[in-house]
């Protein structure tokens, strides 16, 4: 049986205890994809972010809980060895707020003087993980960009991530029921299969991506 480790949902980076940095992904994709390779008798772990909405999982389906970015690199590294197939569906924060003592320990208290707010990068879990991937391991990555720099850019990120295959998402569909998705490999555009539901686009895409995990 083939094990796939799959991430979904937002990462939500502290402020102070009750304030965060994080982004509108649903992390509907990643749950729907999860949902599908279990109706295929995968062996399926998903890592889900704090998405408003408990997912219905099938039966079987192993999920783990991320509110970080680095609790969601932990769990990648206790996964990632056992993982035939990941599918990195999650939106991690590209950025988090830098320590600071005046707003940690409790909720920074509102005052009419402006506040500095000192970011700093999160580590790149997508190619962290791509560093240390065996030949027997299949990655993909999603890519969520402006539609006139859709391709371009995955194809860039597919490379500096090397990763096996990428999803370019337009930006224009976030937070919509449907997706509108291009598959692309290191040669080229592999399918298109037009706009769709998330959760048709789920049952196409785990059917595509086994096709080349399994030939």
């Amino acid at each position: 049986m083939l094990n796939v480790l799959i991430t979904a949902g937002p990462t939500h980076e502290p402020i102070d205890s009750v304030r965060f940095i994080g982004n509108r992904s649903s992390g509907k994709v990643g749950i729907a994809i999860a949902n599908a390779a279990r109706r295929r008798n995968l062996d399926v772990v998903l890592l889900l972010g704090p998405v408003a909405a408990s997912p219905a999982p099938e039966h079987g389906l192993a999920v783990h809980r991320f509110r970080t970015c680095d609790d969601l690199q932990t769990l990648l590294n206790a996964h990632i060895a056992a993982a035939q197939l990941l599918i990195m569906a999650a939106a991690v924060a590209d950025y988090r707020p830098k320590p600071n003592s005046a707003m940690q320990g409790g909720k920074f208290r509102r005052t009419n003087e402006p506040v500095r707010l000192e970011l700093e990068p999160t580590p790149d879990l997508l190619a962290g993980v791509g560093e240390v991937k065996r030949p027997d391991q299949y990655f993909v990555g999603f890519a969520l960009e402006p539609q006139d720099e859709l391709i371009a850019a995955a194809t860039s990120k597919l490379k500096r991530k090397r990763i096996d295959l990428i999803v370019a998402n337009p930006l224009e569909t976030m937070e919509s029921d449907q997706i509108n998705a291009t598959l692309i490999d290191n040669s080229g555009v592999v399918a298109a299969p037009g706009m769709m539901s998330k959760v048709d686009f789920a049952e196409w895409f785990v059917d595509a991506v086994l096709a080349r995990v399994t030939r």
